[in-house]
């Protein structure tokens, strides 16, 4: 199992050449950003800690990551839910039938609050999306790989792009890198972003910057230009990306470097969650191959 230094390449994005950290492939089972935040709880002693609770939704990569670390680290998981559609019931797929599969007590309770959740002696707790501070664990170990890889090939001039939901990877990248971190929020909008910055780190200066879209998305809405930007991607990559993640990364990225001609190198992260795209892209199907 592969869990650091997954591989760096190059690929053309519409006529610009960029770096991809390839963290998909980290592992068949365990990969991209939720592998590089839970890798403290996969290598460390966690003193006698027999549950993992964490809440989120019921497709979420979070909840597929944090089966497979259960089942390597004999945990049990449980995950709580506001709710899950009748219809995932009946046809389970994607993270949640993983899951499943993994041995995770999935919960539904909109009433879940896990500010009062009360941690018996043998538990621990992770926040939604891996929202706590061990996550620099792992991440400050991704910082050090794009470190070295940018020594030995001597880039000096490096901009990180990556899209966020918490926010949690891009602000510990940033607090363990000299290169700048750019991010766009895909979970709720730039303000939302910024105080999930501030929930883990109060210095503004380890802040990454937000790149403004002209445009407001809605986490989780099916937009044409997401889907068209992943086709376009898989036919000229050869890499499938995620479907709710990444397309909004790559559109801000290119946003961005339209505004800002410079000479620095561009690195983009693959932050795996494709397994998601099992319940993305009929949806997306559905509505524009008409």
């Amino acid at each position: 199992m592969n869990y650091i230094n997954s591989p760096i390449e190059k690929i053309k994005f519409r006529n610009t050449d960029i770096y991809l950290k390839r963290d998909d492939l980290l592992d068949k089972d365990f990969s991209g950003n939720k592998a590089r935040k839970f890798y403290y709880y996969l290598i460390n002693d966690l003193e006698n800690i027999e549950k993992i609770i964490s809440f989120g939704s019921a497709q979420a990569n979070s909840l597929y990551s944090l089966s497979v670390l259960g089942k390597i680290r004999n945990l049990d998981i449980d995950f709580y839910v506001n709710h899950i559609s009748s219809y995932l019931k009946e046809n389970p797929h994607g993270n949640y039938k993983a899951a499943l599969e993994n041995g995770v007590n999935i919960i539904e309770d909109e009433n879940f609050d896990f500010e009062k959740y009360e941690l018996k002696k043998n538990e621990i707790l992770i926040e939604e999306g891996a929202r706590v501070q061990e996550a620099q664990f792992g991440i400050k170990v991704l910082a050090q790989e794009i470190d070295a890889w940018a020594k030995k090939n001597d880039i000096k001039n490096l901009k990180i792009f990556l899209p966020s939901g918490t926010g949690t990877t891009a602000l510990f990248l940033q607090k363990n890198l000299e290169f700048e971190v750019l991010t766009v929020a895909c979970v709720g909008g730039s303000e939302y972003l910024k105080k999930q910055f501030f929930h883990l780190e109060s210095e503004e200066k380890y802040h990454p910057k937000i790149v403004e879209m002209p445009k407001k998305y809605h986490f989780g809405k099916l937009y044409k230009e997401f889907y068209e930007i992943y086709n376009e991607l898989l036919e000229t990559t050869k890499i499938e990306f995620d479907l709710l993640y990444d397309p909004l990364g790559f559109l801000s990225m290119q946003n961005y470097l339209e505004m800002n001609e410079n000479s620095d190198e561009v690195l983009y992260i693959h932050q795996g969650g494709i397994l998601g795209n099992e319940s993305m892209k009929p949806r997306y199907e559905r509505k524009f191959n008409k």
